[in-house]
């Protein structure tokens, strides 16, 4: 599975249109959305799975938040929700014939948090039929939030989502390497251990420490002794400093701040600026409407991702569906 930063063909996106995954609040979602969409297509392809009958308001929101419409392709693919990044296809390329497949894992809706999920199944097999591209199914539970790689055989996770009950209670720690050595060509996995608060997801690695290059890491910390963020991604950052790269080396670590706590209707979400999503020649940060925090984070992927433009994406509306720009995107490698 290639890294993030090498070169995409396209990002695919999930159009939204499940009302309670934004519970009372998804009115302003679609056009947020279309930001989105627009910010992608100024650097790339976007290719949006998105129902027949969504797709004239889809285009028109698309058209007014200024996309490149040349590079925005809608495909009759329907969906239950939103979440491309998990029910999307794993794309991985052969390194000696630069053949691009699929691979195709199951996908239960966080374990089995909100049924149906059924079309969103789907998605992985009628992208490949769809691109023509081989395509490698796993029947292990695997949503691509739950990993990053560095396209050099190493592997984050947690051991809060991977090892949970809820996703495969069947398979040993062992049995679940293995299948990403298999099917993701993964080397060396590197266990972090639980999430941020207000993770429907069990601990998502996107939204908590995502490598930048082969050899470095950035990582989310909360200073504040009181949040109940400070002790898991102090524990985090414990480990992190402990793992190596494939030549022994310490990975190199940069700290990212967390926003302030960002709460609807009494309730916690799980905003986080390591949910940014890496393109051809650009960053997209999700911001929180917090100022402060949003310009120091950016200025600190702005230095991660040296050479590549850093793009603000207001990420406030979206967030309220407990997940933003990585979570609802997956990238396609070129």
């Amino acid at each position: 599975m290639p890294a993030e930063w090498e070169p995409q063909a396209a990002v695919w996106l999930s159009w939204p249109h499940n009302r309670k995954t934004w519970p009372g609040l998804f009115r302003p979602v679609p056009k947020a959305y279309a930001a989105f969409v627009a910010a992608i297509s100024r650097y790339e392809s976007v290719r949006i799975n998105c129902a027949a009958t969504l797709q004239p308001r889809a285009r028109r929101l698309c058209e007014r938040a200024g996309a490149v419409m040349e590079r925005v392709a809608f495909f009759d693919h329907p969906t239950n929700d939103a979440w491309c990044r998990d029910h999307g296809p794993l794309f991985v390329r052969n390194d000696r014939t630069a053949e691009i497949a699929v691979t195709d894992w199951r996908y239960n809706a966080w374990g089995d948090k909100y049924p149906p999920y059924d079309l969103d199944n789907r998605i992985p097999p009628l992208i490949a039929r769809r691109l023509k591209l081989r395509r490698f199914e796993n029947d292990m539970v695997l949503e691509g939030g739950s990993i990053d790689v560095n396209g050099a055989g190493a592997l984050l996770t947690t051991e809060q989502c991977l090892l949970n009950p809820n996703r495969n209670p069947h398979l040993t720690r062992e049995q679940i390497e293995r299948n990403l050595h298999d099917y993701l060509g993964v080397e060396t996995m590197l266990w972090l251990g639980d999430g941020i608060v207000g993770d429907d997801t069990d601990g998502h690695i996107d939204d908590i420490t995502r490598f930048f290059r082969a050899d470095a890491i950035v990582t989310c910390v909360e200073p504040n002794r009181r949040d109940a963020n400070h002790a898991p991604l102090k524990e985090n950052l414990r480990r992190l400093k402990t793992f190596r790269t494939a030549r022994g080396k310490s990975f190199e670590i940069v700290e990212l701040p967390m926003p302030k706590p960002v709460a609807f209707r009494g309730q916690r979400v799980p905003a986080s600026y390591a949910n940014f999503l890496v393109v051809n020649g650009a960053v997209l940060v999700p911001n929180f409407r917090q100022p402060p925090r949003d310009r120091e984070a950016n200025a600190i992927l702005a230095h991660c991702f040296a050479g590549r433009e850093v793009v603000p994406v207001d990420a406030y509306d979206l967030i309220w569906g407990l997940g933003t720009l990585h979570c609802l995107s997956q990238q396609q490698p070129a």
